[in-house]
Protein backbone atom coordinates (compact mmCIF):
# COMPACT_ATOMS: atom_id res chain seq x y z
CA UNK A 1 0.00 0.00 0.00
CA UNK A 2 1.21 3.68 -0.44
CA UNK A 3 2.55 5.54 2.49
CA UNK A 4 0.39 8.85 0.99
CA UNK A 5 -2.35 9.90 3.21
CA UNK A 6 -5.78 10.62 2.35
CA UNK A 7 -5.12 13.19 5.01
CA UNK A 8 -1.99 14.76 4.10
CA UNK A 9 -1.89 18.70 5.32
CA UNK A 10 -2.42 21.23 2.56
CA UNK A 11 0.12 23.17 0.82
CA UNK A 12 0.82 26.81 2.28
CA UNK A 13 0.79 27.89 -1.44
CA UNK A 14 -2.39 26.68 -3.03
CA UNK A 15 -4.01 27.04 0.27
CA UNK A 16 -3.15 30.55 0.33
CA UNK A 17 -4.74 31.01 -3.33
CA UNK A 18 -7.61 29.34 -2.27
CA UNK A 19 -7.99 32.06 0.66
CA UNK A 20 -8.93 34.68 -2.17
CA UNK A 21 -12.04 32.95 -3.39
CA UNK A 22 -13.72 31.58 0.06
CA UNK A 23 -15.21 34.42 0.88
CA UNK A 24 -16.48 34.64 -2.96
CA UNK A 25 -18.18 31.16 -2.65
CA UNK A 26 -19.95 31.65 0.12
CA UNK A 27 -21.39 34.42 -1.64
CA UNK A 28 -22.43 32.89 -4.19
CA UNK A 29 -24.48 30.27 -2.07
CA UNK A 30 -26.08 32.70 0.31
CA UNK A 31 -27.52 35.39 -2.98
CA UNK A 32 -28.52 31.94 -4.69
CA UNK A 33 -30.03 30.69 -2.19
CA UNK A 34 -32.16 34.06 -1.47
CA UNK A 35 -33.99 33.40 -4.47
CA UNK A 36 -33.90 29.60 -4.95
CA UNK A 37 -35.80 28.13 -1.76
CA UNK A 38 -34.32 24.35 -2.23
CA UNK A 39 -31.50 22.30 -0.78
CA UNK A 40 -27.66 23.59 -0.10
CA UNK A 41 -26.38 20.70 -2.17
CA UNK A 42 -28.16 21.70 -5.44
CA UNK A 43 -26.37 24.92 -5.63
CA UNK A 44 -23.39 23.27 -4.41
CA UNK A 45 -23.81 20.71 -7.21
CA UNK A 46 -23.96 24.11 -9.57
CA UNK A 47 -20.86 25.10 -7.95
CA UNK A 48 -19.01 21.85 -8.28
CA UNK A 49 -19.40 21.12 -11.98
CA UNK A 50 -18.70 24.87 -12.88
CA UNK A 51 -15.25 24.13 -11.24
CA UNK A 52 -14.70 21.22 -12.52
CA UNK A 53 -15.30 22.39 -16.14
CA UNK A 54 -18.54 19.93 -16.32
CA UNK A 55 -22.09 20.74 -17.25
CA UNK A 56 -25.11 19.86 -15.46
CA UNK A 57 -28.66 18.03 -15.89
CA UNK A 58 -31.67 19.36 -13.49
CA UNK A 59 -34.29 17.15 -13.73
CA UNK A 60 -37.70 17.73 -12.04
CA UNK A 61 -41.57 18.35 -12.27
CA UNK A 62 -42.21 21.14 -13.79
CA UNK A 63 -42.86 23.99 -11.50
CA UNK A 64 -40.35 23.09 -8.85
CA UNK A 65 -38.30 26.28 -9.54
CA UNK A 66 -35.17 24.34 -12.19
CA UNK A 67 -35.14 27.49 -14.48
CA UNK A 68 -35.18 30.21 -11.59
CA UNK A 69 -32.28 28.53 -10.35
CA UNK A 70 -30.16 28.27 -12.76
CA UNK A 71 -30.94 31.79 -14.12
CA UNK A 72 -30.03 32.88 -10.56
CA UNK A 73 -26.77 31.15 -10.42
CA UNK A 74 -26.17 32.86 -13.64
CA UNK A 75 -26.42 36.54 -12.50
CA UNK A 76 -23.85 35.58 -9.74
CA UNK A 77 -21.44 34.99 -12.54
CA UNK A 78 -20.23 38.05 -14.39
CA UNK A 79 -20.22 36.25 -18.19
CA UNK A 80 -22.76 36.48 -20.72
CA UNK A 81 -25.88 34.09 -20.59
CA UNK A 82 -28.29 32.92 -23.04
CA UNK A 83 -30.97 30.51 -22.71
CA UNK A 84 -32.14 28.06 -25.38
CA UNK A 85 -35.57 26.92 -25.09
CA UNK A 86 -35.90 23.53 -26.54
CA UNK A 87 -39.48 22.84 -28.71
CA UNK A 88 -39.50 20.08 -30.88
CA UNK A 89 -39.03 21.90 -34.01
CA UNK A 90 -35.80 23.69 -32.82
CA UNK A 91 -33.09 22.92 -35.67
CA UNK A 92 -29.52 22.33 -34.81
CA UNK A 93 -28.49 25.69 -36.41
CA UNK A 94 -30.92 27.59 -34.08
CA UNK A 95 -28.40 26.38 -31.27
CA UNK A 96 -24.90 26.72 -33.17
CA UNK A 97 -26.00 29.83 -35.94
CA UNK A 98 -25.46 29.78 -39.51
CA UNK A 99 -23.60 31.91 -42.17
CA UNK A 100 -26.26 34.44 -44.08
CA UNK A 101 -24.93 36.38 -46.99
CA UNK A 102 -23.68 39.83 -45.93
CA UNK A 103 -25.20 42.11 -49.34
CA UNK A 104 -22.76 44.99 -48.80
CA UNK A 105 -19.63 42.79 -48.60
CA UNK A 106 -20.28 39.86 -51.28
CA UNK A 107 -19.16 37.86 -47.90
CA UNK A 108 -21.10 35.30 -45.65
CA UNK A 109 -20.77 36.25 -42.21
CA UNK A 110 -21.95 34.33 -38.42
CA UNK A 111 -24.87 34.39 -37.58
CA UNK A 112 -23.89 33.25 -33.63
CA UNK A 113 -26.54 31.05 -32.64
CA UNK A 114 -26.82 30.95 -28.60
CA UNK A 115 -24.46 28.63 -27.74
CA UNK A 116 -22.08 30.84 -27.97
CA UNK A 117 -22.32 32.65 -24.00
CA UNK A 118 -20.24 31.62 -20.89
CA UNK A 119 -23.12 30.42 -19.18
CA UNK A 120 -25.95 28.48 -21.45
CA UNK A 121 -29.27 27.23 -19.91
CA UNK A 122 -31.25 24.74 -21.89
CA UNK A 123 -34.69 24.75 -20.81
CA UNK A 124 -36.30 21.82 -21.02
CA UNK A 125 -33.61 19.63 -22.86
CA UNK A 126 -35.52 16.72 -23.64
CA UNK A 127 -38.12 18.20 -25.56
CA UNK A 128 -36.65 18.42 -28.85
CA UNK A 129 -35.28 15.18 -30.93
CA UNK A 130 -32.03 13.55 -30.46
CA UNK A 131 -30.46 15.34 -34.01
CA UNK A 132 -31.01 18.77 -31.77
CA UNK A 133 -29.90 17.33 -29.11
CA UNK A 134 -27.12 16.50 -30.66
CA UNK A 135 -25.79 19.95 -31.74
CA UNK A 136 -24.91 20.48 -28.55
CA UNK A 137 -22.65 17.47 -28.22
CA UNK A 138 -19.15 18.94 -29.64
CA UNK A 139 -19.63 22.16 -27.67
CA UNK A 140 -19.94 20.22 -24.42
CA UNK A 141 -16.99 17.67 -24.86
CA UNK A 142 -14.70 19.59 -27.04
CA UNK A 143 -16.20 23.55 -26.23
CA UNK A 144 -15.95 24.71 -29.97
CA UNK A 145 -18.95 24.54 -32.88
CA UNK A 146 -17.93 23.54 -36.19
CA UNK A 147 -20.76 25.60 -38.86
CA UNK A 148 -20.64 24.53 -41.92
CA UNK A 149 -17.07 23.14 -41.76
CA UNK A 150 -15.76 25.92 -39.84
CA UNK A 151 -14.32 25.61 -36.51
CA UNK A 152 -15.70 27.79 -34.00
CA UNK A 153 -13.53 27.73 -30.38
CA UNK A 154 -16.11 28.85 -27.27
CA UNK A 155 -14.96 31.46 -24.78
CA UNK A 156 -14.03 30.29 -21.69
CA UNK A 157 -15.34 29.48 -18.90
CA UNK A 158 -18.51 27.46 -20.80
CA UNK A 159 -21.02 25.68 -18.83
CA UNK A 160 -24.11 24.34 -20.15
CA UNK A 161 -26.79 23.89 -17.24
CA UNK A 162 -29.48 21.90 -19.02
CA UNK A 163 -33.10 21.22 -16.87
CA UNK A 164 -35.86 18.16 -18.28
CA UNK A 165 -38.80 17.07 -17.26
CA UNK A 166 -39.10 13.54 -16.25
CA UNK A 167 -39.29 10.90 -19.35
CA UNK A 168 -42.74 9.44 -18.28
CA UNK A 169 -44.38 13.34 -18.91
CA UNK A 170 -45.89 13.48 -22.62
CA UNK A 171 -44.33 15.09 -25.53
CA UNK A 172 -40.44 14.17 -24.31
CA UNK A 173 -37.62 12.50 -25.81
CA UNK A 174 -35.00 10.55 -23.75
CA UNK A 175 -31.93 11.77 -23.61
CA UNK A 176 -29.42 9.04 -25.87
CA UNK A 177 -26.55 7.66 -23.64
CA UNK A 178 -24.04 9.67 -25.69
CA UNK A 179 -25.73 13.07 -24.35
CA UNK A 180 -26.30 12.07 -20.79
CA UNK A 181 -22.50 11.17 -20.86
CA UNK A 182 -21.50 14.66 -21.51
CA UNK A 183 -23.03 15.76 -18.27
CA UNK A 184 -20.76 16.10 -15.11
CA UNK A 185 -23.53 15.63 -12.85
CA UNK A 186 -27.40 14.87 -13.08
CA UNK A 187 -29.45 16.15 -10.09
CA UNK A 188 -33.19 15.52 -9.60
CA UNK A 189 -34.77 18.16 -7.67
CA UNK A 190 -38.19 16.95 -6.13
CA UNK A 191 -41.02 19.03 -4.43
CA UNK A 192 -40.28 21.37 -1.70
CA UNK A 193 -40.66 20.45 1.65
CA UNK A 194 -43.71 21.91 3.67
CA UNK A 195 -41.58 24.67 5.14
CA UNK A 196 -39.45 25.36 1.83
CA UNK A 197 -43.27 25.67 0.20
CA UNK A 198 -44.40 28.10 2.75
CA UNK A 199 -40.75 29.96 2.37
CA UNK A 200 -41.24 30.16 -1.39
CA UNK A 201 -45.23 32.11 -0.80
CA UNK A 202 -43.87 34.10 1.55
CA UNK A 203 -40.30 35.36 -0.80
CA UNK A 204 -42.15 35.39 -4.14
CA UNK A 205 -45.37 36.79 -3.97
CA UNK A 206 -43.57 39.95 -4.30
CA UNK A 207 -40.24 41.05 -6.51
CA UNK A 208 -37.17 40.29 -5.20
CA UNK A 209 -34.23 41.93 -6.21
CA UNK A 210 -31.64 41.07 -8.88
CA UNK A 211 -28.86 38.82 -7.98
CA UNK A 212 -25.39 40.44 -7.68
CA UNK A 213 -22.46 39.65 -9.64
CA UNK A 214 -20.14 38.03 -7.82
CA UNK A 215 -16.76 36.79 -9.80
CA UNK A 216 -15.58 37.01 -13.13
CA UNK A 217 -14.75 34.77 -15.65
CA UNK A 218 -11.39 35.06 -14.77
CA UNK A 219 -12.15 34.35 -11.59
CA UNK A 220 -13.71 30.74 -12.96
CA UNK A 221 -10.63 29.96 -14.64
CA UNK A 222 -8.54 30.37 -11.47
CA UNK A 223 -10.52 28.35 -9.21
CA UNK A 224 -10.29 25.89 -11.65
CA UNK A 225 -6.47 26.01 -11.79
CA UNK A 226 -6.59 25.82 -8.04
CA UNK A 227 -9.28 22.44 -8.24
CA UNK A 228 -6.89 20.79 -10.38
CA UNK A 229 -3.88 20.89 -7.70
CA UNK A 230 -6.47 19.59 -4.95
CA UNK A 231 -4.39 16.60 -3.42
CA UNK A 232 -5.98 12.95 -3.72
CA UNK A 233 -4.24 9.90 -2.41
CA UNK A 234 -3.16 6.71 -4.12
CA UNK A 235 -5.71 5.10 -1.58
CA UNK A 236 -8.85 7.37 -2.88
CA UNK A 237 -7.93 7.30 -6.51
CA UNK A 238 -8.39 3.26 -5.43
CA UNK A 239 -11.58 3.59 -3.58
CA UNK A 240 -13.02 5.41 -7.10
CA UNK A 241 -11.87 2.24 -8.89
CA UNK A 242 -13.29 -0.11 -6.82
CA UNK A 243 -16.61 1.95 -6.87
CA UNK A 244 -17.28 1.87 -10.73
CA UNK A 245 -16.17 -1.76 -10.90
CA UNK A 246 -18.99 -2.70 -8.79
CA UNK A 247 -21.34 -1.04 -11.21
CA UNK A 248 -19.86 -3.25 -14.11
CA UNK A 249 -19.68 -6.77 -12.21
CA UNK A 250 -23.36 -6.33 -10.62
CA UNK A 251 -25.36 -8.99 -11.86
CA UNK A 252 -28.36 -6.85 -12.71
CA UNK A 253 -26.52 -3.65 -14.80
CA UNK A 254 -26.22 -3.57 -18.11
CA UNK A 255 -23.68 -1.11 -18.63
CA UNK A 256 -21.84 0.04 -16.33
CA UNK A 257 -19.51 2.62 -15.01
CA UNK A 258 -16.72 3.41 -17.17
CA UNK A 259 -13.02 4.35 -16.49
CA UNK A 260 -14.61 8.15 -17.98
CA UNK A 261 -17.23 8.07 -15.44
CA UNK A 262 -14.50 7.56 -12.72
CA UNK A 263 -13.00 10.16 -13.94
CA UNK A 264 -15.72 12.83 -13.95
CA UNK A 265 -16.25 11.04 -10.18
CA UNK A 266 -12.84 12.29 -9.51
CA UNK A 267 -12.97 15.89 -10.74
CA UNK A 268 -16.21 16.64 -9.36
CA UNK A 269 -15.12 14.91 -5.72
CA UNK A 270 -12.05 17.40 -6.25
CA UNK A 271 -14.00 20.73 -7.01
CA UNK A 272 -16.68 20.07 -3.88
CA UNK A 273 -13.36 19.97 -1.71
CA UNK A 274 -12.50 23.16 -2.96
CA UNK A 275 -16.24 24.46 -2.66
CA UNK A 276 -15.86 22.95 1.03
CA UNK A 277 -12.53 25.22 1.65
CA UNK A 278 -9.90 22.43 1.23
CA UNK A 279 -7.38 21.44 -1.06
CA UNK A 280 -7.42 18.26 -0.59
CA UNK A 281 -9.87 15.09 -0.97
CA UNK A 282 -11.65 13.12 1.78
CA UNK A 283 -13.71 10.37 1.44
CA UNK A 284 -16.51 12.33 1.98
CA UNK A 285 -16.30 14.10 -1.09
CA UNK A 286 -16.76 10.78 -3.33
CA UNK A 287 -19.54 9.46 -1.41
CA UNK A 288 -21.38 12.37 -1.56
CA UNK A 289 -21.15 12.90 -5.02
CA UNK A 290 -21.28 9.31 -6.36
CA UNK A 291 -25.25 9.29 -7.34
CA UNK A 292 -25.13 12.38 -9.32
CA UNK A 293 -22.11 11.56 -11.21
CA UNK A 294 -22.20 7.77 -12.06
CA UNK A 295 -26.28 6.95 -11.52
CA UNK A 296 -26.93 8.62 -15.26
CA UNK A 297 -24.51 6.32 -16.97
CA UNK A 298 -25.32 3.12 -15.26
CA UNK A 299 -27.58 0.99 -17.35
CA UNK A 300 -30.09 -1.92 -15.80
CA UNK A 301 -30.83 -4.99 -17.48
CA UNK A 302 -34.58 -4.92 -18.36
CA UNK A 303 -35.49 -7.75 -16.02
CA UNK A 304 -34.04 -5.31 -13.01
CA UNK A 305 -36.11 -2.06 -14.28
CA UNK A 306 -38.89 -3.94 -14.31
CA UNK A 307 -38.28 -4.82 -10.47
CA UNK A 308 -38.33 -1.58 -9.64
CA UNK A 309 -34.68 -1.31 -9.29
CA UNK A 310 -32.46 1.90 -10.27
CA UNK A 311 -29.33 3.42 -11.21
CA UNK A 312 -28.72 5.09 -8.19
CA UNK A 313 -30.03 1.95 -6.20
CA UNK A 314 -26.99 0.75 -7.87
CA UNK A 315 -24.30 3.38 -7.30
CA UNK A 316 -25.45 3.78 -3.29
CA UNK A 317 -25.26 -0.22 -3.05
CA UNK A 318 -21.40 0.51 -3.93
CA UNK A 319 -21.18 3.28 -1.67
CA UNK A 320 -22.53 1.07 1.08
CA UNK A 321 -20.71 -2.26 0.09
CA UNK A 322 -17.06 -0.85 -1.27
CA UNK A 323 -15.05 -0.28 1.87
CA UNK A 324 -12.24 2.46 1.95
CA UNK A 325 -8.89 2.06 3.69
CA UNK A 326 -6.10 3.81 4.29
Amino acid sequence: MSTTTAYEAPSDSTDDRLGEYREKIRRIKAEVSRVYIGPARTIEGLLIATFARGHVLLEGVPGVAKTTLVRAFSQTLDASFKRIQFTPDLLPSDITGVYVPNLQTQEFTLRKGPIFANVVLGDEINRAPAKTQAALLEAMQEHQVTIEGVTHVLDKPFVVLATQNPVEQEGVYELPEAQLDRFLLKITIDYPTADQELQVLKTHHRQTDRVPSVITGADVEKIREIVEQVHVSDELARYIVNLTRFTREHPQTELGASPRAGLALLKAAKARAVVYERDYLLPDDIKALAVDVLAHRVLLLPEAELGGLSSADIVRQAVQRTTYSE
